[in-house]
């Protein structure tokens, strides 16, 4: 087991190598994004409910339902769960903004490069070039993949929020 994560790991820093420094900044806002993605799916799965459950048994608990007063608490309410199950998406669809750009940003230094080799090597020698270009392409691809895996997730994980407010919704009659 030990064997295999050090070939895992020497293939991660070949990567990693091969992309240049921008690669682990790359690495970095992913791993940022999916820390809170997966913090965000948890709340909306397993604390959400609970709170829920509490507003819904504190309005239920009320015995003013039907006044303008008891209303607009309601709708405190509900506007403090929004608030609380929506906390975070907006730094994590900034995060899913951000990667392609700090790819983009890879392949200027890739391009730079090799544009550094041509003026000194000049246009024949053909492997310093490649280096360049891949230094280039390679966190273009990790961006893009970066960015693509945080879409679908962030995706799925605001519908799901939608579901959970309009239960929440539902379940608090206006009478």
């Amino acid at each position: 087991m030990m064997l295999y994560l050090m070939d895992v790991w020497a293939t991660v820093r070949g990567f990693m190598a091969a992309g240049g420094n921008i690669l682990w900044l790359v690495a970095l806002v992913l791993f940022l994004m999916w820390a809170l993605m997966l913090e965000r799916y948890w709340y909306v799965n397993w604390v959400a409910p609970k709170v829920h459950k509490q507003i819904i048994a504190s309005w239920n608990a009320r015995e003013d339902r039907h006044s303008w007063y008891a209303h607009r608490i309601r709708e405190a309410w509900v506007s403090q769960a929004t608030q609380d199950i929506r906390a975070r998406m907006l730094i994590i669809n900034t995060l899913v903004a951000i990667c392609p750009m700090i790819g983009l940003l890879g392949t200027v230094t890739g391009m730079v490069s090799v544009f550094d080799v041509m003026a000194v090597q000049g246009t024949s020698n053909a492997r310093l070039m490649a280096a360049g270009i891949s230094l280039a392409t390679m966190p273009t691809m990790a961006g893009m993949v970066a960015a693509l895996s945080g879409v679908f997730f962030s995706t799925r994980l605001d519908a799901k929020m939608k579901i959970r407010m309009e239960k929440l919704k539902d379940r608090l009659p206006q009478h």
